[in-house]
Formats: C-alpha cells, structure tokens, sequence
C-alpha cells in the first residue's frame, strides 16, 4: 500500500549543482506519489520540456521562510545557496543529486548555446569543474553536520543508466510507499547526453 505523501511530516528537499537533475527528480517524485510544492513562474522550455518545478517563494528564503511551515509532506527544489537558510525548527530529509562536474559544464554551455548566450571572459572549464567538485563536497559535508538533516546522494549518472536501485533507494530514505515503477517510467535514458568520459555532448538533459 502507497503512503500519502502528506503522511510525511519532514520537509523532502531535492537539490545539487545546475543541471545535475534535480527537476527529473522532482518529475520521479511526483510520479511516485510525493505532492510538490511547486509553481508555473518558470515555464518548461527546450532545456527543460517537463518544467523546472520551482517554487518562487524558495527563491526569497535567505530573508523569509515562511513558506517551509506549509511545506511538510511535500517536496521542494532548493538552490544550493539558500540550503543554509533553511530553518532548523523544521526536519528534512534531502535528495542531494550529484553529476560530474565536466557533464554540468557541457550540459550549461549547450543551454547558453542555445539561447544565443555565450559566456566571455570566463573561467576555463578545468577550473570551474574543480570549484564545482569543491563545492559538492563543502555542501555534502555541511549536511551531514546538520541534526534536523538527513540527506541521500543520489548520482545522475547511475540513476539513467540503471534507475532502479536509484528508485528503491529513495524510496526507502522517504519512509516507503512510493510507486518505484511509475518512478522508474520516468527515466529516459536519453537524458544521459553530455558525457564527460565519452566526450559526447550533443544534446542536454534536464536540470
């Protein structure tokens, strides 16, 4: 039997670097029963055809929370930054989605590719991947330091290469009840489109 995703009184944050896969996973939740707390102000577009799954409010956390009172037994995307300012009265239990740094990079330079944006004068791609490991690390550090915290790496690559054990381990970090299939239904290998080991980078997945 499926528990209502109401019946989890912890706040179910997804977060990680951009286009790391935090709006698929938000897709995955969604599909296996977990309510979003999510709204239409970022429409999906061609980077993202199923939509980002913001929610505005997240967006003004570092000077009001307020939102996260009626955020229990839902799941929210959080960006990196404003995970800091969520407040410790509350308890969370984060699906921190991990990719290589080189993958992040490729998928971001397609999506400026594509909307005729081109970033100048910025830092070489070697260095940004290290910053960008350096601070997956900083952030997985700090959540494990937090009390009201619980948090699951869950690896973009492995989770479209083999979604189910990726699904069965979410799962059972929310409590159970989710509908894995419908989870796993979601998943598109085709999403998998900028690899650094192969060097492919033709098309984007989802952020």
């Amino acid at each position: 039997m499926k528990t209502a995703g109401r019946a989890r009184a912890f706040v179910t944050v997804v977060s990680g670097l951009p286009r790391s896969g935090t709006s698929l996973a938000m897709q995955m939740l969604r599909a296996g029963g977990v309510p979003l707390l999510c709204d239409d102000a970022r429409p999906a577009d061609a980077d993202n055809p199923a939509g980002y799954f913001e929610y505005a409010p997240v967006l003004r956390s570092a000077r009001d929370t307020s939102w996260v009172a009626g955020a229990g037994g839902h799941a929210v995307k959080v960006i990196v930054p404003l995970l800091r300012h969520l407040p410790a009265s509350h308890a969370y239990r984060v699906l921190w989605m991990r990719r290589d740094p080189a993958e992040v990079i490729a998928s971001q330079e397609r999506m400026l590719a594509r909307r005729g944006r081109v970033q100048e004068g910025g830092l070489a791609p070697e260095r940004l991947a290290a910053i960008f490991a350096a601070q997956q690390e900083e952030v997985a550090v700090w959540l494990a330091a937090q009390p009201h915290v619980r948090a699951l790496d869950v690896s973009y690559g492995a989770l479209v290469a083999d979604p189910a054990p990726c699904v069965a381990a979410i799962d059972a970090f929310l409590g159970g009840g989710l509908d894995r299939e419908a989870m796993r239904g979601v998943v598109d290998p085709q999403l998998h489109r900028n690899r650094a080991a192969s060097g492919r980078a033709d098309r984007d997945p989802r952020s």
